[in-house]
């Protein structure tokens, strides 16, 4: 009795096999990107945020070589030199450019290290070169227009209002403040204790007039919006749970509109018009890199450009011989 197979012809039998091996190596390579974006959480205390887009990067890049019938294990420099070629012809930004090779360069290191690769094919590829802009910063003024702006007779504008106060009076990153808990202020101390990059704590003092807000707001506000006991999270969105990045971007937005603002606005704006404002009222460059939670120092050199170009702004309009 002639078997089932044997009754296939051998073409088709031929791409099955093809078909299977190539869904294993799918499968590997799926598990491996696994690994290694776990091995980022448990071992560089690497954020939710910052492990979607690397995994996001090394899924693009093991396509865009599988496309070409290369496995990601085999790939070699040329590989990664025409991969970031092609995101340059499709005008993505140098930026984004330069997160994926930083993905693709961890990868392939801890490849190595596992003994999965002989060579590391992105050791000699050079980082694209990134512009540096200043920061977009705010105004005093306008800073004064955006927290004044939300309705303080509902519980979500106080609410906002006091997340604008501490975002300005403390500088923090949009996830710090959302992902804030009660248990991390310390309205006897006027500080919050905030989880940053890495999962490195800093204590940030909040200021007199954050602190009468917050404390306003968690006296009257937050037991509205949230039952006692149901979760330690500072700022509830409309379930409970957490404001997502997202929410509070579009909360901004709204408030900015209310308060006339045209200028381009984020959470992170705030972030910058906190250090901006520290450096024009002569804070030392050291104290706004604590605040701020930077690890170097360069990378809050930048706020000191802008104070410079703020200054310099400010004498050419006010000064009779400017």
């Amino acid at each position: 009795m002639v078997g089932e197979w044997q009754r296939v012809p051998l073409r088709v039998l031929s791409q099955r096999v093809w078909l299977n091996r190539l869904m294993q190596e799918l499968q590997q390579q799926e598990e491996m990107v696994a690994r290694w974006l776990d091995m980022l959480w448990a071992e560089r205390g690497a954020s939710e945020h910052t492990r979607a887009a690397y995994g996001r990067d090394l899924r693009a890049f093991a396509e865009f070589a599988a496309a070409g019938g290369t496995a990601l294990l085999e790939v070699g420099r040329e590989h990664v030199q025409r991969f970031l070629a092609e995101r340059h012809r499709k005008g993505i930004s140098a930026r984004s450019s330069a997160r994926a090779l930083a993905a693709l360069r961890g990868f392939f290191q801890y490849c190595l290290r596992q003994g999965l690769i002989r060579e590391d094919p992105v050791a000699l590829v050079e980082n694209p070169k990134l512009p540096k802009p200043l920061p977009k910063s705010l105004s005093e003024a306008d800073v004064e227009a955006l927290l004044e702006a939300p309705d303080l007779e509902s519980e979500l504008g106080m609410r906002d209002r006091t997340m604008l106060e501490l975002l300005y009076a403390c500088g923090l990153r949009v996830t710090e403040l959302v992902s804030l808990r009660v248990s991390q202020v310390n309205l006897r101390q006027g500080v919050v204790r905030v989880t940053g990059k890495g999962r490195k704590e800093r204590l940030v003092p909040m200021g007199e007039a954050a602190q009468s807000w917050l404390q306003r707001y968690l006296r009257d506000v937050r037991p509205l919006l949230l039952p006692p006991g149901q979760s330690d999270v500072c700022f509830p969105g409309r379930a409970g749970q957490p404001l997502t990045r997202q929410a509070f971007w579009y909360r901004i937005k709204h408030w900015a509109l209310v308060a006339g603002i045209e200028k381009p606005l984020s959470p992170h704006t705030l972030r910058h018009a906190f250090a901006t404002h520290l450096l024009n009222h002569g804070a030392d460059l050291r104290v706004v890199q604590l605040l701020l939670g930077h690890t170097d120092l360069s990378t809050t050199q930048i706020y000191t450009q802008v104070a410079r170009a703020r200054l310099k702004s400010l004498h050419q309009q006010h000064h009779p011989r400017a």
